[in-house]
């Protein structure tokens, strides 16, 4: 009787084997998942720069220099609302996407367009806040803290700023050319990057605004 020896090479091999006669029989991913899952890893490497500012800040958060803190700056019924229209504008980004999948053009611009207001709202305000404490003197030369916060915070909106952009593009798209396959592709990524920055910005909240006020 002849045993046949199985060695760890001769395993690796035909698990290659196999891996490849199943690629061979499915074909490459769709577009749709490659577009997708590069973008995640996009996502994941500005999530790395935001983790570097939340760490700056969380080094410098009591390095005021004798100025005012966050407890002093900090309006929080104006964070408040910033906060709810940047939600309710994730809320409406998602109605987008259903829209875009249920191929409802009409329904597709209604949701972007209340999807605009509201970020265009939160930045407004974010924008209402700095201006304010820059009156009172609270600039980012003041001290060390205000710099991380300006740093951290006005990168948040930066990112809101080109997510607005990207969607009035995206609606001039829609516009000329349907729901074609590269078009929603960009929609996807910008839904993934809108709801990446609602997330971003309720870690910002809760370090910044709730625990600034605490502290």
């Amino acid at each position: 009787m002849n045993i046949a020896v199985v060695t760890p090479e001769i395993a690796l091999a035909d698990a290659v084997h196999e891996a490849s006669a199943q690629a061979t029989e499915t074909g490459p991913a769709p577009k749709r998942i490659v577009a997708g899952f590069g973008f995640w890893v996009f996502l994941l490497s500005d999530i790395v720069m935001f983790a570097a500012l939340f760490a700056s800040y969380a080094v410098l958060v009591n390095s005021t220099a004798g100025g005012p803190g966050g407890a002093q700056l900090f309006r929080q019924v104006t964070v408040a609302i910033e906060t709810a229209c940047l939600l309710a504008s994730s809320y409406t980004c998602g109605l987008m996407w259903l829209a875009v999948n249920a191929g409802r053009r009409r329904a597709f611009y209604i949701a972007a367009v209340v999807t605009f207001v509201f970020g265009a709202a939160f930045l407004a305000l974010e924008v209402r806040e700095f201006a304010d404490m820059i009156a009172r003197g609270a600039t980012p030369q003041s001290s060390a803290f205000l710099s991380a916060f300006f740093t951290l915070v006005g990168c948040h909106g930066l990112h809101v700023t080109a997510g607005l952009l990207w969607l009035v593009v995206m609606m001039a798209q829609v516009a000329v050319k349907s729901f074609r396959p590269t078009v929603v592709r960009r929609l996807l990524c910008f839904s993934l990057f809108w709801h990446a920055l609602d997330i971003i910005w309720v870690a910002l909240f809760t370090v910044v605004y709730l625990m600034g006020v605490r502290s």
